[in-house]
């Protein structure tokens, strides 16, 4: 499960860093980088 976590984590950097340098959809962006966020403290905590 948290390596599930971390790749969601990761897919979602990458979209945010794509959507930010290509695209600049605005919050949506924004939006992407906070739920990897959230999902990598998750799994920090899920794993103390």
């Amino acid at each position: 499960m948290r390596s599930l976590l971390y790749l969601i984590a990761v897919i979602l950097v990458i979209g945010w860093l794509l959507g930010f340098f290509v695209y600049s959809l605005g919050g949506l962006i924004h939006i992407l980088l906070i739920i990897a966020v959230i999902s990598l403290l998750l799994g920090v905590i899920k794993r103390a």
